[in-house]
């Protein structure tokens, strides 16, 4: 774990209770840790590092997850007293930001819905060994918060049976959770049969978790919202992210490629579609961090506030992969080019834990309960 995690619950003297809330680093020590995160990603999830993790069986690096860990990522948002940093939501979005604007392959994501889940149900003993980065745990949805529509996990007593589909980081994970109707229940992945599955988007790898017998209950129904709540800012933080490196990539690009003698940044449509794309990432890091805001506080309008950004997002980071397609001109439509792999990301993310349409019907039903 790094100073700057250290730095917020110990050389204050006042290291963070088990159950206490989560906190917010001071504006000096979340530049830190961001530079940290940042430095760390630049120098070991690089494009080659990207390509070769992706085409690698597992998809997955324990040598990169060994330097987040140290890093102290696993345990962002896990309470001091369990090995964690206890940062909020806060801190959360702003890493996931720079994860993904290096299309970090690595269960970043998996670990934070998991851990969320982990402490809404109040089950603590897990997280010492998640925040190390020795154990991976992921969730997979069954039920009405299957986001997928797909699954069949049918619950009789602490009897599982059936199949909980799209689970990310399943393949890699140690520990697996189901959230159900009927509750939250633990799961060893060696109990369990995993199949990966072929993903468009080959950063972020699937599986399908196919389940036959028992499984510990831990929680109720009730804890998965706080949960996914928590999972929708940070994959919000992730596409805003992703989508401002591929902005500044493409404009990049624009400055330096010539055609006709001249650059073609200098052509009024690449301008106009320039412009247009950074409105439209401003917009989205507003809407993630304004969403890490309210869920921070635990204000009356966050369930509004995180649906807005888990639709504004995934359509923001949509249409920047797609137009910055169009401004590379026709290598970017190959594997060649970097600009492809975030296509492929904004694509995978934006149904993710639920379409674009989705959301905007849940800002929807979120606003009419606010009026």
């Amino acid at each position: 774990m790094t100073d700057t995690l250290l730095r917020h619950s110990r050389e204050s003297g006042n290291p963070l209770p088990a159950s206490a809330p989560p906190s917010s680093l001071s504006a000096e020590d979340r530049t830190a840790l961001i530079d940290q995160v940042r430095r760390l990603l630049a120098d070991r999830c690089t494009e080659a590092d990207v390509r070769r993790i992706m085409d690698s069986e597992s998809g997955h690096d324990p040598a990169l997850w060994r330097s987040i860990a140290d890093l102290g990522l696993p345990g962002l948002t896990i309470p001091d007293a369990h090995g964690g940093a206890g940062l909020g939501p806060v801190e959360l979005e702003l890493v996931m930001e720079e994860a993904g604007a290096s299309l970090l392959p690595a269960p970043l994501l998996s670990t934070a819905l998991a851990t969320a889940l982990l402490q809404s149900c109040g089950h603590t003993a897990p997280l010492a060994d998640i925040a190390s980065g020795a154990r991976i745990a992921t969730v997979a949805f069954s039920g009405a918060n299957d986001w997928t529509g797909a699954g069949d996990v049918r619950v009789a007593g602490d009897r599982l049976t059936g199949t909980a589909r799209f689970v990310t980081d399943a393949q890699i994970a140690d520990l697996i959770l189901l959230a159900t109707d009927d509750g939250v229940f633990l799961v060893e992945a060696s109990d369990a049969t995993i199949t990966p599955l072929p993903t468009f988007d080959h950063t972020r790898r699937l599986a399908d978790v196919r389940l036959d017998g028992p499984a510990s209950r831990i929680g109720d129904a009730a804890a998965v919202k706080p949960a996914l709540d928590l999972a929708i800012v940070a994959l919000a933080g992730e596409q805003a992210g992703a989508a401002r490196r591929l902005l500044d990539m493409t404009v990049d690009y624009a400055r330096t490629r010539h055609q006709f003698g001249r650059a073609i940044g200098s052509f009024q449509a690449i301008k106009h579609m320039a412009a247009d794309l950074l409105i439209e990432v401003e917009s989205a890091t507003s809407a993630a961090r304004n969403a890490a805001q309210k869920l921070a506080d635990d204000a009356p309008d966050k369930d509004s506030a995180i649906a807005l950004a888990a639709f504004a997002c995934a359509d923001a980071f949509v249409k920047v992969a797609a137009d910055a397609i169009q401004m590379h001109g026709g290598i970017a439509f190959t594997w060649d080019h970097p600009a492809h792999l975030y296509l492929r990301r904004a694509r995978a993310d934006a149904i993710l834990f639920g379409t674009p349409d989705h959301w905007r019907e849940r800002f929807i039903r979120a606003l009419e309960v606010q009026a």
